[in-house]
């Protein structure tokens, strides 16, 4: 089967851009030939993209550009199938309608991966989503929660929609520090606000009036569109929140993209994951797919991903405004990753190749049904 993709797409650095890459060389090794991808660029974004084994960049989709528009669909009709990430802020027009035009045109089996199912949407938003659930052969979500969103909020047929939770990187393992040494607190991802890492740095500051002297590491870049409008103003920011908290030598900054060895490095190393998030309606998060398969306990504010995933040994969620919760878990989730130091066991969650099997599947069945 030959899949076609709309989404943003390396080198764009985001996160439904790292998802598609996952997804489409899951898909194409062992039981898919090759995919096809139409990049959807910023006005001013380059089209060049690094040439990769099995995936081709074959088109571009841009705002405001009616003749990308009929190419993408053109380009997309000519796969088995085609999967469109949704996301309101990555296609051109009112909350993203631009990419309605694409979906009519589409005379393959299509499947819509949607990434924010917000639970009071505006009009507008309301209107985008169901228009694109209804063109669509079939919409995905990735929890459970985000699926009872979906059907409370919106006028979509629920035999429609399908779960597919996200998929995480089989990542390599990496040696854990030695018993004993002081316990690390890791958060990574593009660096904006809206990550919480206001709440992170405070938290990090309490733990050390209780006693546990922990670093808190903060990977990633700063994102790319934060940059371009108002530099490094918002991670001198959070050095200077450090600094007034009396823990800047205890806060370190690694301003880079993240490779998967990187990542792994990092991981390896960490007894504990925060996700900070101030987000309350967040669906779904790549990042904490990432921490659950790598076993490290994770510390995330109450947004719905982690709600419904993290139980028991695997992390807590606590309520958003609320840092002696925060504090507290951290506190908690560092003791068990001493635990754990020495043989860090299995992480839980699907891997992209797990995920890629379901996506098949969903695909073959759609195409079946379409050919009966």
């Amino acid at each position: 089967m030959r899949f076609g993709f709309l989404s943003t797409y390396p080198p764009t650095r985001c996160g439904l851009a790292t998802f598609t890459r996952s997804l489409a060389f899951a898909l194409i090794d062992p039981r898919s030939a090759s995919a096809s991808v139409v990049r959807v660029l910023d006005p001013d974004e380059k089209m060049a993209s690094p040439a990769e084994a099995g995936v081709r960049i074959v088109s571009a989709l841009r705002p405001g550009d009616a003749g990308s528009r009929a190419e993408a669909a053109r380009a997309l009709n000519r796969c088995d199938a085609a999967i469109v990430q949704h996301e309101y802020g990555i296609y051109g027009g009112a909350d993203g309608d631009e990419v309605l035009a694409v979906l009519e045109a589409l005379r393959v089996p299509v499947i819509t991966v949607l990434h924010t199912v917000l639970p009071q949407p505006s009009s507008g938003q309301r209107r985008v989503l169901e228009a694109a659930v209804e063109l669509s052969t079939a919409a995905v979500v990735m929890t459970e929660h985000a699926r009872e969103t979906l059907l409370a909020h919106f006028r979509v047929s629920p035999e429609d929609v399908h779960v597919i939770p996200h998929g995480a990187t089989a990542l390599p393992r990496h040696s854990a520090h030695r018993r004993g040494a002081s316990p690390t607190v890791l958060t990574w991802g593009l660096i904006a606000p809206g990550k919480g890492l206001e709440r992170g740095i405070r938290a990090i500051a309490w733990l050390r009036k209780r006693g546990v002297d922990a670093t808190y590491v903060i990977a990633g870049q700063t994102h790319p569109k934060v940059l371009a409008h108002s530099g490094e103003a918002y991670r001198e920011s959070l050095i200077g929140l450090a600094r007034d908290l009396g823990v800047e030598a205890s806060v370190r900054f690694v301003n880079t993209y993240l490779s998967s060895d990187d990542l792994a490095a990092l991981l390896g190393a960490a007894d504990a994951v925060l996700l900070p998030y101030d987000s309350k309606d967040q669906a779904t998060s790549g990042v904490l797919a990432e921490a659950l398969a790598a076993g490290v306990p994770i510390v995330a504010t109450a947004f719905p991903h982690a709600v419904e995933t993290l139980t028991g040994s695997a992390g807590i969620a606590v309520p958003h405004d609320d840092l002696d919760a925060m504090t507290s878990g951290l506190e908690r989730m560092l003791a068990l990753g001493e635990d754990r130091r020495a043989s860090r066991r299995g992480g839980s969650g699907p891997t992209w190749s797990e995920v890629a099997e379901l996506y098949l599947d969903l695909a073959e069945r759609l195409r079946a049904e379409r050919a009966a």
